[in-house]
């Protein structure tokens, strides 16, 4: 009988461990994306996008290959024929169109930029989201496309947002870093210590230092990379290349110490400019000001 009921108590304990690493996992490889026609609308109305404007610019589609055997979904738009490019990663649940409010940015700065879609987002191809990891490789096939067709004697920036500002900080820090300058706005430094503060405000009550392993195991499983491999603080002094660190001091998703802690762990040439006001990744646009003064002078001391 009390054989009995010890298999029986391990049954629901792996029956439970299986539904919470199962739900876990789901929810953070498959994380629900927002459609395209919605971002366009909202950003519409937020003025980042201005319709007529976006149609009279010189652009193009155009596909990339990824070397995970999908396409990546980009658009040029090419207004000056100086060669300075700026390539936008956009963050976790949004596309490539969700990146115009920074691209108008560098557009009014003389820059041509690239707009594209991350893994499993917009029109890209891919069946998981991984944070950066396998994101990091699709940036490098963009960034390589833009030397390719505009040759090597051109200058290219990168800028990121949320996930795409970890995307970058893994490009840069892991792969071949060609890119001139980074601009990294509201980065992650550790997905999985960010994982434990978001599942610690969710739920409250589940010990983070347990769970976090079994969900860490299932992803492996399904999605086949750790929380370990998506790690921009532990890379970020490899890159020589200057970067400007963007954090809103309000930002309750990511918090503001994960980019305070890379700006102090990244060697060389950097700024930081920490936004008063604004959620996560509303640091433009609560602070249109003083971003775009912040842009200036990064671009004036290590671009220019």
């Amino acid at each position: 009988m009390k054989k009995k009921s010890i298999l029986t108590g391990l049954t629901v304990i792996g029956a439970a461990a299986t539904a919470f690493g199962t739900y876990f996992s789901e929810r953070v490889i498959h994380i629900k994306k927002k459609d395209e026609k919605e971002i366009v609308d909202r950003d519409t109305k937020l003025n980042h996008i201005h319709p007529v404007a976006f149609e009279n610019l010189p652009k193009k589609e155009i596909w990339i290959s990824s070397p995970y055997g999908y396409k990546i979904n980009a658009v040029v738009i090419k207004p000056f024929e100086a060669k300075q490019f700026v390539i936008f990663s956009h963050g976790v649940t949004e596309s490539k169109m969700s990146s115009m409010k920074y691209a108008n940015l560098f557009l009014d700065r003389g820059f041509n930029v690239i707009l594209y879609d991350q893994r499993r987002h917009g029109k890209t191809g891919g069946n998981t989201t991984s944070y950066g990891y396998f994101e990091k490789f699709d940036l490098k096939a963009v960034v390589d496309w833009v030397y390719e067709h505009e040759g090597n004697d051109i200058t290219v920036g990168i800028h990121g947002e949320s996930m795409g500002a970890a995307t970058t900080l893994l490009y840069a820090g892991e792969l071949d870093n060609r890119a001139d300058f980074y601009v990294v706005d509201c980065p992650f430094s550790d997905l999985e210590e960010l994982l434990s503060y978001q599942l610690k405000c969710e739920t409250k009550i589940l010990p983070t230092k347990l769970f976090l392993p079994l969900g860490d195991f299932f992803i492996k499983i399904r999605a086949n990379y750790s929380f370990k491999d998506v790690s921009p603080i532990s890379v970020v002094d490899q890159i020589p290349q200057p970067i400007l660190f963007i954090h809103s001091e309000k930002d309750d998703y990511i918090l503001p110490y994960m980019t305070k802690d890379l700006y102090k762990q990244k060697k060389g040439p950097k700024m930081l400019f920490m936004a008063k006001n604004g959620a996560h990744a509303q640091s433009l646009n609560e602070n249109r000001k003083e971003y775009e003064e912040a842009i200036d002078i990064f671009l004036k001391k290590y671009v220019f």
